[in-house]
């Protein structure tokens, strides 16, 4: 599907939300709503604002934080915790089902898609008798670039403490 044509179609599934939830429909939330939909990575509220406010949209964090609210609870956008305080989003419609693994250092996020894990997810369902209707499965260690670094600092200090002897 274009990606136009999905913009046309998450702006209409909001626009049915917002009416059935009796909620008003803002240029503000339509602007979020676009800004998520033309991005392709995960971000935090902060950055989401910030950006938006470079590009000079007219929004404040509360209405970026409450349409992101709004978003996740009609399933257009999915927020994820990956182990710090801060919450990360990414738009989820028309995206396909994929994991993540998330780098402890520097808290870089790559997505992977295996396809054992959904035939591992539908056996599981089978043979608990669950009708899995979704999962979320997070790996996390080192990036390449971090787990360089860190071995570097491992041998400078040991160098270090080779000398000091």
């Amino acid at each position: 599907m274009s990606e136009q044509k999905t913009n046309e179609l998450v702006r209409k599934i909001f626009e049915a939300y917002l009416e059935n939830k009796n909620l008003r429909k803002t240029p503000e939330r339509f602007a979020i709503l676009e800004e998520i939909y033309s991005r392709n990575d995960h971000f935090d509220v902060e950055t989401l604002y910030i950006h938006m406010k470079n590009q000079k949209y007219r929004v404040s964090r509360a209405t970026v934080y409450n349409t992101l609210e709004l978003l996740v609870s009609c399933d257009l956008v999915t927020k994820h915790q990956f182990g710090k305080n801060m919450a990360q989003f990414e738009k989820s419609y028309g995206y396909r089902q994929h994991d993540h693994v998330i780098c402890i250092e520097c808290g870089k996020v790559v997505e992977f898609c295996d396809p054992r894990i959904h035939q591992i997810q539908t056996m599981v369902g089978d043979l608990l008798k669950f009708d899995v209707k979704h999962h979320s499965l997070n790996l996390y260690g080192f990036c390449s670039d971090c787990s360089m670094a860190n071995k570097v600092n491992q041998h400078a200090a040991t160098a270090a403490k080779i000398e000091a002897n």
